[in-house]
């Protein structure tokens, strides 16, 4: 008996080709308990290898405010860039009248190099002159000129370690999602594997278009509109602390990757019978409220960049209206030739057959 108790158990009948063995509680919190083993052992390895590399992935962070893009209105007729060596020591703004008092140029864009000259006969001492160089690139006077700074002691540290918990999550996330799979995935039958399967592969995709449309696209003009809102309260915004940078980015970047996971969760819900097309429709008005929403909460309180996010979400609502619509016609269309080909299978009755084998009714 005790030998019959220690063999495997498993399922009977269909669920034994798609589920897998049947285990007790304890067996089951024994699997859990190495998942979680696993996935931390992972998660602490991932975490690990970013802070050894953390110059890297402040560098792949810090990328969009390099690419930000100043605009000037219109009052401003010219922008004076002033560099020592390749040290920028500050962007002058002229209007139309000091433009004319100080007469560096007619162009838009100058840049005004600072340089050391010694005087004739005595190298020991020397002056600053200035140059004054017409032909500038433009991109100098375009860029924010904004410093990330560190303002305290242990706030490297505690920059170096915030990035790396983003990072390693991010890095270890196929890995987690792995062994949470190997975990759910035997108690699962074979038609729930594919549907799952199918919204893995979506789920990733989306997450990784959200965050890359946030990261090339939508993250400089946040930035940009940032400095520019900041300068209109009459404020100045030359110096950034790194930890608020930091974690304006990476929230910014995981809330576009989890708002574009929204279809995937609104067709699950489809497949299941909770939503319908018709309820798709009618939450049309309220998904654009909630939408603009999220837009403001993770964005910049500025239109453009509001815009900006909530219009790739509402565009991916529709598209989930329209496959939801498509399913529903797709599935009418089926119990429809089902119903005829049963129809078609049923054999003719007679009226006089009819009349003696059904009941009368009262």
């Amino acid at each position: 008996m005790e030998n019959e108790a220690e063999e495997p158990r498993t399922e009977v009948g269909e669920e034994a080709d798609e589920g897998g063995p049947i285990k007790t509680f304890l067996e089951h919190l024994e699997d859990l308990r190495w998942v979680l083993i696993k996935g931390c052992a992972v998660l602490g390895v991932a975490v690990l290898a970013c802070l050894l590399g953390g110059n890297v992935v402040t560098t792949v962070l810090m990328w969009p405010l390099s690419r930000a893009k100043v605009s000037y209105p219109s009052e401003v007729k010219q922008v004076v860039t002033v560099l020592f060596d390749t040290n920028q020591l500050g962007i002058f703004k002229f209007s139309e009248k000091e433009k004319a008092q100080h007469n560096l140029s007619s162009n838009k864009f100058v840049t005004v190099h600072v340089e050391p000259v010694a005087l004739e006969g005595d190298t020991n001492r020397l002056l600053l002159a200035l140059r004054v160089d017409t032909n500038s690139d433009p991109g100098l006077a375009n860029k924010l000129n904004i410093q990330v700074i560190n303002q305290s002691p242990a706030g490297a540290f505690l920059v170096a370690f915030q990035i790396a918990i983003y990072a390693g999550v991010v890095i270890s996330a196929p890995f987690l999602l792995y062994f949470i799979a190997s975990f759910v995935f035997p108690a699962l039958k074979m038609h729930e594997k594919k549907y799952i399967y199918r919204g893995l592969f979506f789920s990733l995709g989306l997450f990784m278009l959200g965050v890359s449309f946030c990261y090339f696209i939508l993250m400089p003009i946040a930035l940009t509109a940032s400095v520019q809102y900041t300068e209109w309260l009459g404020f100045s915004a030359p110096l950034w602390r790194a930890e608020d940078y930091i974690g304006f980015v990476t929230k910014f970047m995981l809330g576009m990757g989890l708002g574009f996971q929204l279809p995937v969760v609104i067709l699950v819900l489809v497949r299941i019978g909770v939503l319908n097309y018709r309820i798709l429709a009618k939450a049309r008005r309220y998904v654009i409220v909630v939408n603009f929403t999220l837009g403001a909460i993770l964005t910049t309180p500025e239109v453009i960049t509001q815009v900006l996010m909530a219009l790739p979400m509402q565009i991916l609502y529709e598209i989930t209206v329209w496959v939801a619509w498509y399913w529903e016609r797709k599935e009418k269309k089926r119990l429809e030739a089902v119903a005829a080909a049963e129809a078609a299978q049923t054999p003719s009755v007679t009226p006089t057959e009819e009349n003696n084998s059904s009941p009368k009714m009262d």
